[in-house]
């Protein structure tokens, strides 16, 4: 049994939670919150009984072995060397950090401590993306992969009418590029590694955070076109052309259809059944690997979100997007 801490309260740890009770060696044990209240109405939903509000007493606590953190984007770094260098493993929210510098510091607290840091990038794990990687020796030399997610916020209404919340604001590290951007780019590099070039253009909010953007990550012999946003919605189809023909799937999160269309004309559908939650998956893995002694995921390894966060901090750069965290 796994025992862990949870940071954060919103409806993405609901969603956690709903996976994560579907895997028997998990265990919900702990809940911080800045405020005791809203810490223990989140614990009392779901029965546990240890609330914290100092985030150093809980990381010390023999309570839990792992801790789940869903805070902000701007405080994940900090809050996961905390619980890193109290010998906790860290399953962390992305982005994972704020920029490179925070990124390679959180690694190197894992490395020294000797416990696993994933990031929690669930599209990775999914059984069709694992299709998708199975069957691309079908379709000849890859030339081009475009990857479209583009989701309007929930909270962008209340930005029109002058009501900035956390989504949009750049002291807690948000935008497109970090919220939604990051779906596309880190399969990218999963699938074909770290790109030679970033060629990048981003609609630039007055709050200081872009709400849409597109970038060109060029390889040796090959593009990949990434398209995001907060602000629309999209609802092309995704694909990876090959000489050969061209994987065509349905979304990036979560993948649910996937198919095979060959340069004659005949298609395939290679399509998997998904029979869990669509977050069970990178926590399994997560728990899976604790269990092993697994110190980096094979998964979402440790270079995946290197490369992810330098791509996404060169979006930014070329963009004019500045965090205080990069100051």
């Amino acid at each position: 049994m796994i025992n862990f801490g949870i940071i954060g309260t919103s409806k993405i740890t609901d969603q956690f939670l709903e996976s994560a009770h579907l895997i028997p060696d998990f265990k919900f044990n702990a809940v911080y919150s800045r405020k005791y209240e809203k810490g223990k109405a989140f614990a009392d939903k779901y029965g546990v009984k240890n609330v914290f509000t100092d985030l150093e007493e809980m990381a010390k606590s023999s309570l839990i072995d792992a801790v789940y953190i869903a805070s902000p984007n701007s405080l994940h770094a900090a809050q996961s060397i905390i619980f890193l260098n109290n010998k906790k493993h860290v399953l962390c929210e992305k982005a994972m950090a704020s920029n490179v510098k925070e990124a390679n510091a959180m690694i190197k607290a894992a490395k020294d401590n000797k416990v696993l840091l994933m990031e929690a990038m669930k599209v990775t794990f999914l059984p069709n993306f694992k299709a998708i990687k199975d069957n691309l020796h079908k379709i000849g030399k890859i030339r081009k992969c475009l990857i479209s997610y583009c989701q309007y916020s929930s909270r962008y209404d209340a930005y029109k009418k002058g009501e900035i919340l956390n989504a949009f604001k750049p002291e807690l590290s948000n935008g497109a590029v970090m919220d939604i951007g990051t779906y596309c780019i880190q399969p990218l590099v999963n699938i074909f590694g770290k790109p030679n070039k970033v060629s990048a253009s981003s609609l630039k909010l007055e709050s200081g955070v872009d709400g849409e953007g597109s970038a060109i990550l060029s390889y040796a012999d090959m593009e990949g076109v990434v398209i995001y946003s907060k602000i629309s919605n999209s609802y092309i189809q995704n694909e990876i052309q090959g000489e050969d023909g061209s994987i065509v799937f349905d979304r990036i999160n979560p993948v649910n259809k996937v198919s095979i269309v060959y340069r004659n004309g005949s298609t395939e559908d290679i399509s998997v059944p998904q029979k869990k939650e669509a977050m069970y998956y990178e926590i399994k893995g997560f728990i899976d690997d604790i269990k092993n002694g697994t110190l980096e995921s094979s998964v979402n390894s440790h270079f995946q979100s290197i490369t992810a966060a330098e791509i996404i901090e060169n979006i930014r750069r070329q963009t004019g997007i500045v965090f205080p965290a990069d100051l």
